[in-house]
């Protein structure tokens, strides 16, 4: 059969046009979407139209930027963590916190720990004080054994163990618990003689920032010798309910009531409730302010408890059990350090009161900002080998060996 001839011998045939009448784009296109696609061009043409997409491409080519910046920023931090940051600090704190209840594992119930607790042979110390003075006049101060709170004890467990020493004495002193019913996890707990360590607070080179603080954001070489230990600090400024002071500048306002670690020029250090049970002096070096205490006097307040979105952080999803630290004093003046990865704020406000903390603070939770770590000389003092007290934290125990985003605390021989 033959094909028909179009009666107009100038028309062609619209697949040998080369177009298809049913995308709107041919002669026998559909009218209504040829008058669609003439009034989205007009509406594009539009100045209004243009300044908007012009707007929304140079905040796009912003946001890449500034990203850009924060993933390659030198902070000592993951990349996802440098995304978190990076959200958190341009109002997305919601959904930071939205991914992370998605992904939040609750700890487990029962169960034994991926690691042993025994005391290393050379480094456990008798748990009864010795009578007399060392020859040198010094009587080291060796606490007391701590019970477990999940029942008889595992070897080693709630045993001092000597990690650091100075001078031939005992300064630093580690100890593990677990918990009372995720009991395959492990919480680290430390005390520190402050008549053999001094203290020094660092700022962050993000939190507070860059400023005329007199001390640096990492531990450079040349300020390793001596350097014994390092502990995170607390929560971002913006969240910690109070302010930063070092060496005469400030960020933000100290608050009264605020939990406070206070540094002095001595390289001692006092915890308490701003204006109320420390205050600020001439012989006054630092301040980080953190929360409400969560020991006061030796006891825990009525308002430590899960209320952990409007008291004590939004921890991963609102979950309650998560990594979280707190430092505090005992009576005699030691300073005590607690971290672990499943403790709600009670918890560790009752671990602090175990190890005998007359004032103690939260300082900060999840697990990017735990860490505690104890340097070994290894026969080269000046660049000594940072170990994590707990296998399980999941920060590098060589973050301050960089600059480092987080304002932190170092510990040295006196």
């Amino acid at each position: 059969m033959r094909r028909p001839v179009p009666t107009d011998a100038r028309q062609e045939w619209p697949e040998e046009q080369g177009r298809d009448p049913q995308r709107g784009d041919g002669p026998g296109a559909p009218r209504h979407r040829k008058m669609r696609f003439r009034r989205l061009r007009r509406f594009a043409r539009r100045p209004t139209v243009r300044v908007i997409g012009a707007l929304i491409g140079v905040f796009f080519i912003w946001v890449s930027f500034s990203v850009g910046q924060a993933l390659t920023a030198n902070n000592g931090l993951t990349l996802s963590g440098k995304l978190a940051e990076w959200a958190r600090d341009h109002y997305l704190g919601p959904v930071v916190t939205f991914g992370e209840w998605l992904t939040y594992d609750p700890p487990k119930v029962g169960g034994k720990p991926s690691f042993s607790l025994a005391v290393p042979s050379g480094e456990a110390v008798s748990t009864v004080k010795p009578k007399g003075k060392h020859h040198t006049g010094f009587q080291p101060d060796i606490p007391a054994r701590l019970q477990s709170l999940a029942g008889p004890p595992l070897p080693g467990e709630g045993e001092w163990r000597v990690v650091e020493k100075v001078h031939g004495e005992p300064a630093i002193f580690t100890t593990f618990l677990r918990d009372a019913t995720y009991t395959s996890y492990v919480n680290g707990i430390v005390s520190m003689d402050q008549r053999l360590v001094r203290f020094q607070l660092h700022p962050g080179a993000e939190d507070p920032g860059p400023g005329n603080w007199g001390e640096q954001p990492w531990i450079p070489p040349g300020d390793r010798t001596g350097l014994l230990a390092t502990f995170n600090g607390g929560f971002k400024l913006d969240s910690a309910m109070g302010g930063f002071y070092l060496n005469g500048e400030y960020d933000g306002t100290l608050v009264p009531g605020a939990a406070s670690v206070v540094y002095y020029k001595n390289g001692t250090i006092e915890i308490g409730a701003w204006d109320r049970g420390v205050r600020m002096t001439s012989q006054v070096e630092g301040v980080r302010q953190n929360l409400k205490l969560i020991v006061d006097n030796g006891k825990v307040p009525a308002s430590v408890n899960q209320d952990v979105e409007s008291n004590w952080g939004a921890t991963l999803g609102g979950g309650y059990y998560v990594w979280r630290s707190g430092v505090g004093i005992t009576r005699d003046g030691r300073i005590i350090f607690v971290y672990g990865p499943a403790l709600d704020v009670s918890d560790l406000a009752e671990l602090l009161q175990r190890a005998g903390v007359v004032e103690g603070m939260e300082l900060d939770i999840n697990p990017a900002w735990m860490n505690y770590e104890y340097y070994q000389a290894d026969g080269n003092p000046a660049d000594p080998t940072p170990v994590a007290l707990l296998p399980t934290q999941q920060p590098t125990p060589y973050r301050y060996y960089s600059v480092y985003s987080r304002d932190f605390t170092a510990v040295y021989a006196r």
